[in-house]
């Protein structure tokens, strides 16, 4: 074979070879421009999901404050309730007080002063239903329940110990409302 035949069938096979290689390319060039797509497509699948999660947690969110503000804002509905007929046994006393200037009764005065004291046990009870409680000055002086406003000289007790009670402390569970006023021992 001459030359020139082994040049011309080595270019032939060179051409063979490219136009082979191109039509490899071009699949692998197809291929990849489908997976890209493919990619794409999951892409924006995940974005959607994503976006929408995001404004599922801030509805969620949004929701769950507002809750917690209707809570905090009736969490004493209950309480409220419970205490109007307080106010209403107290309307009616004041309202007794009031005709008992026209009527000079002293059992009409005996009626008002039941009433009044019925209306003191029924508040005491609403309030202990709610966990709110007298705080006690018998165990003796405690700085966070007791306010010592005055110091007083007595010979019956001992020095730092609570002589007289001078406004009453309350506390709801372990959290003191108000503490007690009291005068102490000097």
């Amino acid at each position: 074979m001459s030359r020139h035949k082994k040049e011309e069938k080595a270019e032939k096979l060179q051409e063979e070879e490219l136009q082979e290689s191109d039509a490899n390319s071009s699949d692998e060039l197809l291929e990849l421009k489908r997976e890209i797509e493919e990619l794409k497509e999951k892409n924006s699948e995940l974005e959607e999901k994503y976006l929408r999660a995001v404004a599922d947690f801030e509805n969620i969110k949004k929701r769950l404050e507002k809750e917690k503000m209707q809570a905090v804002s009736y969490a004493n509905e209950e309480f409220a309730k419970d205490l109007l007929a307080v106010v209403d046994s107290m309307d009616f006393a004041s309202e007794a007080a009031r005709k008992l200037e026209e009527a000079d009764d002293a059992e009409y005065i005996k009626k008002i002063e039941e009433g009044i004291n019925l209306t003191i046990e029924q508040f005491k009870k609403v309030m202990q239903k709610h966990g709110i409680e007298l705080i006690d000055i018998d165990e003796g002086f405690n700085p966070h329940f007791h306010d010592a406003v005055m110091q007083v000289d007595s010979e019956e007790h001992e020095e730092g110990e609570i002589v007289q009670l001078l406004q009453k402390g309350y506390k709801m569970k372990d959290r003191v409302l108000r503490p007690a006023m009291v005068s102490v021992a000097k």
